[in-house]
């Protein structure tokens, strides 16, 4: 998925205290800090600065966790060096690990205090759950291919992220069992709002995710309150589409 910044000239980057850009915020994280070549924390931190600051992200949690995950980690050994690069990735099945702006966009989006359960539909490379899970008290999310919900599930125990729950299902249905959640993120485009996760999204929660056609989506924040819900227009974007009982035929 990519997306255009609300404004293409952008201010200057801003620099971020190195605790921000340092500190793991998952145990398990720390080993993987500890072992991985300093270039990856040197691509990260410019990342961070110039792709996501530097555009308007300013939800400090949101910085820390960005600046934490190793995105390179996510992708296929053949395209590591471009992990950190300001595009979307193909994973493999058709479907791709999405900018890292956008993903650091939705995440502030959801408005996460650390609290939350969140609900991901679309597990795709793991990254955005990965993202997810140094900031929210748990994850819970659901991928419809067996192949990559079977690689991310691998590689969430290598990386001890214990606070993610997988499930191989039609993430269009949501997960009712695990209802109500505080917050809902789609990362593929639907021609709506499936209805279930309306139904499953707790009273004050967020649910975030891209609605449109096939070549292009607006992504559209939900609120829902004690009277209904309100929604808001965060922009154009372009997503993998959102296949399922609740979206688009397979």
């Amino acid at each position: 998925m990519i997306k255009k910044p609300a404004d293409s000239t952008c201010v200057c980057p801003a620099v971020l205290p190195s605790n921000v850009l340092t500190k793991p915020m998952v145990a398990g994280m720390t080993v993987c800090m500890k072992e991985e070549p300093k270039k990856y924390g040197h691509w990260r931190r410019e990342m961070v600065e110039n792709q996501i600051l530097s555009r308007g992200v300013r939800d400090p949690d949101v910085l820390k966790a960005m600046a934490t995950v190793p995105r390179h980690l996510f992708v296929s050994e053949a395209l590591v060096d471009s992990a950190y690069g300001d595009f979307p990735l193909p994973i493999g099945e058709g479907q791709t690990i999405s900018q890292p702006y956008i993903i650091a966009e939705m995440t502030q989006a959801l408005e996460l205090k650390g609290h939350e359960r969140v609900l991901e539909i679309g597990t795709g490379s793991g990254y955005q759950a990965a993202i997810l899970a140094q900031i929210a008290y748990k994850v819970y999310t659901i991928e419809r291919n067996n192949t990559l919900f079977l690689q991310t599930r691998k590689l969430f125990d290598s990386l001890k992220y214990h606070n993610i729950v997988t499930r191989y299902s039609d993430g269009t249905q949501g997960w009712k069992a695990e209802s109500p959640f505080d917050a809902i993120i789609v990362t593929a485009g639907g021609q709506q709002i499936p209805p279930p996760l309306v139904d499953q999204l707790a009273v004050g929660g967020r649910l975030v995710i891209p609605v449109g056609g096939h070549m292009s989506q607006e992504l559209i924040k939900l609120e829902k309150t004690e009277d209904g819900v309100r929604t808001y227009n965060l922009g154009g974007c372009r997503f993998v589409k959102l296949i399922g009982q609740h979206g688009w035929d397979g």
